[in-house]
Protein backbone atom coordinates (compact mmCIF):
# COMPACT_ATOMS: atom_id res chain seq x y z
CA UNK A 1 0.00 0.00 0.00
CA UNK A 2 1.57 3.34 -1.02
CA UNK A 3 2.12 5.98 1.62
CA UNK A 4 -0.31 8.86 1.67
CA UNK A 5 1.29 12.18 0.86
CA UNK A 6 1.20 14.70 3.67
CA UNK A 7 -0.67 17.87 2.75
CA UNK A 8 0.45 20.96 4.61
CA UNK A 9 -1.60 24.11 4.23
CA UNK A 10 0.31 27.38 3.71
CA UNK A 11 -0.88 28.77 7.06
CA UNK A 12 0.32 25.63 8.86
CA UNK A 13 3.64 25.77 7.02
CA UNK A 14 4.16 29.36 8.18
CA UNK A 15 3.42 28.36 11.78
CA UNK A 16 5.96 25.54 11.63
CA UNK A 17 8.56 27.83 10.05
CA UNK A 18 8.01 30.44 12.75
CA UNK A 19 8.29 27.81 15.46
CA UNK A 20 11.53 26.54 13.91
CA UNK A 21 12.91 30.07 13.74
CA UNK A 22 11.99 30.63 17.41
CA UNK A 23 13.81 27.42 18.37
CA UNK A 24 16.88 28.51 16.41
CA UNK A 25 16.88 31.95 18.02
CA UNK A 26 16.54 30.37 21.48
CA UNK A 27 19.56 28.16 20.70
CA UNK A 28 21.62 31.11 19.50
CA UNK A 29 20.70 33.23 22.52
CA UNK A 30 22.03 30.47 24.73
CA UNK A 31 25.19 30.32 22.59
CA UNK A 32 24.73 26.59 21.91
CA UNK A 33 26.11 25.17 18.71
CA UNK A 34 23.86 22.98 16.61
CA UNK A 35 26.20 20.09 17.37
CA UNK A 36 25.77 20.58 21.14
CA UNK A 37 21.97 20.70 20.96
CA UNK A 38 21.73 17.74 18.60
CA UNK A 39 24.01 15.67 20.82
CA UNK A 40 22.15 16.56 24.02
CA UNK A 41 18.78 15.88 22.37
CA UNK A 42 20.11 12.61 20.96
CA UNK A 43 19.20 13.55 17.40
CA UNK A 44 21.29 14.13 14.28
CA UNK A 45 22.42 17.57 13.15
CA UNK A 46 20.34 17.28 9.95
CA UNK A 47 17.27 16.58 12.11
CA UNK A 48 17.99 19.68 14.20
CA UNK A 49 18.41 21.67 10.99
CA UNK A 50 15.02 20.38 9.81
CA UNK A 51 13.45 21.39 13.13
CA UNK A 52 14.91 24.89 12.85
CA UNK A 53 13.45 25.14 9.33
CA UNK A 54 10.04 24.00 10.58
CA UNK A 55 9.94 20.70 8.70
CA UNK A 56 6.57 18.95 9.13
CA UNK A 57 8.14 15.52 8.70
CA UNK A 58 10.13 15.65 11.96
CA UNK A 59 8.45 13.86 14.85
CA UNK A 60 6.87 15.95 17.55
CA UNK A 61 9.03 14.05 20.03
CA UNK A 62 12.16 15.43 18.41
CA UNK A 63 10.81 18.96 18.69
CA UNK A 64 10.13 18.32 22.37
CA UNK A 65 13.63 16.92 22.96
CA UNK A 66 15.19 20.09 21.52
CA UNK A 67 12.91 22.28 23.64
CA UNK A 68 13.99 20.27 26.68
CA UNK A 69 17.67 20.88 25.93
CA UNK A 70 16.90 24.60 25.65
CA UNK A 71 14.92 24.57 28.92
CA UNK A 72 11.69 25.42 27.12
CA UNK A 73 9.81 22.13 27.49
CA UNK A 74 7.09 23.76 29.61
CA UNK A 75 6.18 25.91 26.60
CA UNK A 76 4.96 22.68 25.03
CA UNK A 77 2.22 22.52 27.67
CA UNK A 78 0.79 25.78 26.37
CA UNK A 79 -0.32 24.11 23.13
CA UNK A 80 -4.11 24.07 22.94
CA UNK A 81 -4.32 25.20 26.56
CA UNK A 82 -6.73 28.04 25.90
CA UNK A 83 -9.33 26.16 23.84
CA UNK A 84 -11.81 28.99 23.28
CA UNK A 85 -13.93 27.15 20.70
CA UNK A 86 -14.05 23.99 22.81
CA UNK A 87 -15.17 25.96 25.85
CA UNK A 88 -17.88 27.73 23.86
CA UNK A 89 -19.16 24.38 22.58
CA UNK A 90 -19.10 23.01 26.10
CA UNK A 91 -20.94 26.05 27.44
CA UNK A 92 -23.54 25.78 24.67
CA UNK A 93 -23.99 22.12 25.67
CA UNK A 94 -23.59 20.91 22.11
CA UNK A 95 -23.05 17.20 22.14
CA UNK A 96 -20.58 15.50 19.86
CA UNK A 97 -19.90 11.86 19.18
CA UNK A 98 -17.16 10.49 21.36
CA UNK A 99 -15.58 8.71 18.41
CA UNK A 100 -15.70 9.26 14.72
CA UNK A 101 -17.80 6.65 12.92
CA UNK A 102 -15.94 3.63 11.59
CA UNK A 103 -14.96 3.81 7.96
CA UNK A 104 -15.89 1.19 5.46
CA UNK A 105 -12.50 0.02 4.15
CA UNK A 106 -13.90 -2.14 1.36
CA UNK A 107 -13.55 0.65 -1.18
CA UNK A 108 -10.06 1.80 -0.10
Amino acid sequence: MPKKKMTILPKTKRILEEMGENIKLARLRRKFSSEQVAERANISRPTLSSIEKGAPTVSIGSYLLVLQVLGLEKDFLLLAKDDILGRKLQDANITTNERAPKRNNKND
